[in-house]
């Protein structure tokens, strides 16, 4: 149901009165990740590059295929050749190549001369003086000197020390490996993506240490991107979902673990409850309010205020998409707040609009004369598609349209990642390195073979990182940019930064000391950063 459809509000307050309604990709077993690939569309190796070119329309490339990423004994060993792994990618696996570039001796019409022979023979001497020196020994040298693609495929038979020297990767380094698929495949080079996906496949596990379960799920997108099927398989992931009550425990678990969502809650929460300071009538505007839970610790602190709770009005957005976690629509997150507000004696009202953040419109947050307004974006507007994705522009146009409510206060809290407009292989790497801090911080909060992390990881995290490698377009909602971007964006649209408080700074830093020491938070012109070590993963900020 869209916004356009309906409103839905709830009001109580301290006194008796009831509140009323008024219209106005699983895990399988043993650890595995099944990927669902189909033949979609054409996918091509641009020849400009000097290098071949698949194309899907052939039936038998990627066509009704399961790719199988086997969940192998995570011991921290990376050399893990020899362990078992269903995983086999092979883009040359019947691929047209042989007739789009084959040819016989007479294809121009020219027999063939003594000077084209003697090359040929020349040719097939100095492949045979390299077969010691790079092939396997004992390789037929004579089976490949009749066409480009037979050597390549017989290239595959390379000592595995000797096509890491030629990509420049140490053994053992997962992260090189990665590195090497991504470019390669950013750079259409057939053989080198060949090679580095099955390597891959026998090194990575949802079970092994961060690296290595980041890399199942790269390499999960990576396969999905080559088969044309990245929305596909986006899609596909959506529909794997566990029960309702299964995924709000998965996502319950990583509000735990992690600090992320708290930090995210806590500095907004801080810059509204200053912001509104002594007023009797406020409405805040969530445009993703998911359970709602951002706004309980809220509700309690103003019920508890020096001179009696102000009205509180809350409008919550949100889609269908956090409707399956909480088993339903926004009702329920209408019911808990109004339980919530009526337990503590504050008056309260909530205003439900079902719908995603882009086709918001400025009737749907039903403003009243009077009211102080508070507006969250929390982990939000990265979702939002801007001017590179379509001509509406909503994300500007949304900001715009805040600004013209004159709100008192508006809190942004945003992953720090340019992967908005990035081509795919700077996307690709900033996916890599920000992702890579964030399995390093849930590994010391949960041990490898924990089965709820495993969990959460597939049903919270890999998603995001499947649609940010696999889609393009539309079809990519992951859309994430730096804080620089964001004050540019606020900027232009009239707002002014409101500097965070001091003593909120504090509270977090107490938050932060009972997770890890390798968490960091800073403090920059008012901007709050929480980082891992020294990557910045997301940025609080205010304006006015």
């Amino acid at each position: 149901m869209s916004a356009r459809d309906s409103n839905h509000s709830y009001k109580c307050s301290d006194d008796s009165q009831m509140p009323y309604y008024n219209n106005s990709a699983p895990l399988g077993e043993n650890g595995r990740i099944h990927v669902m690939q189909n033949n979609l569309g054409n996918h091509y190796y641009s020849p400009d590059t000097g290098s071949q070119r698949i194309n899907n329309s052939n039936p038998q490339v990627f066509e009704a295929q399961y790719c199988t990423l086997e969940s192998s004994s995570a011991n921290g060993v990376y050399p893990a050749q020899s362990s078992t792994s269903s995983h086999s990618i092979s883009p040359l696996s019947g691929s047209p190549l042989s007739q789009h570039d084959s040819h016989s001796d007479h294809a121009y019409s020219s027999p063939p001369t003594a000077s084209c022979l003697t090359e040929v023979a020349d040719l097939q001497t100095k492949l045979k003086e390299l077969e010691n020196a790079i092939l396997v020994p004992g390789l037929d040298l004579d089976i490949i000197s009749d066409s480009p693609e037979s050597l390549l495929q017989a290239n595959v038979q390379l000592r595995p020390d000797n096509w890491r020297q030629l990509l420049g990767i140490d053994a053992g380094d997962l992260k090189q490996v990665l590195i090497a698929c991504g470019k390669a495949v950013a750079e259409n080079d057939v053989f080198a993506t060949e090679l580095l996906i099955s390597e891959l496949g026998q090194v990575v596990s949802v079970s092994g240490d961060p690296m290595q379960r980041l890399g199942a799920y790269m390499l999960e997108g990576i396969v999905a991107r080559l088969s044309s099927s990245g929305s596909m398989l986006y899609k596909s992931l959506k529909c794997k979902e566990p029960t309702s009550s299964e995924l709000m425990s998965y996502m319950h678990l990583l509000y735990e673990i992690c600090p992320f969502y708290k930090f995210g809650y806590m500095s907004a929460n801080g810059a509204i409850a200053e912001a509104i300071k002594g007023e009797n009538f406020v409405h805040i505007i969530d445009f993703q309010i998911a359970q709602g839970s951002q706004w309980v610790t809220l509700v309690q602190a103003l019920a508890a205020r020096p001179g009696g709770p102000p009205y509180i009005r809350i409008t919550g957005i949100d889609d269908s998409n956090s409707a399956y976690a909480r088993g339903g629509g926004l009702d329920i997150v209408g019911r808990m707040l109004c339980n919530v507000a009526k337990s503590c004696g504050l008056p309260f009202e909530f205003n439900a609009v079902p719908a995603a953040s882009h086709e918001v419109e400025l009737q749907h947050l039903a403003i009243r004369p009077g009211e102080i307004i508070a507006v969250n974006f929390a982990y939000q507007l990265h979702h939002v598609p801007d001017e590179s994705v379509s001509t509406e522009n909503h994300r500007d146009r949304i900001i715009r349209m805040i600004k013209s409510i004159s709100p008192r206060v508006v809190t942004l809290v945003e992953q720090e990642s340019n992967t908005n407009t990035a081509p795919f292989f700077p996307r690709y790497m900033e996916t890599l390195n920000y992702y890579t801090a964030m399995f390093e911080s849930i590994d010391v909060a949960l041990p490898r073979d924990d089965r709820r992390r495993m969990n959460t990881e597939q049903h919270c995290v890999a998603r995001d990182i499947v649609n940010l490698i696999a889609c393009e377009g539309a079809e990519r909602v992951e859309r994430h940019e730096l804080y620089g971007k964001w004050k540019s964006r606020f900027a232009m649209a009239g707002f002014r930064p409101y500097p965070l408080s001091s003593v909120l700074n504090n509270t977090i830093n107490t938050l932060l000391h009972s997770y890890n020491s390798y968490y960091r938070l800073e403090e920059r012109d008012g901007v709050l950063y929480l980082g891992w070590k020294n990557r910045v993963l997301v940025v609080s900020s205010a304006w006015c």
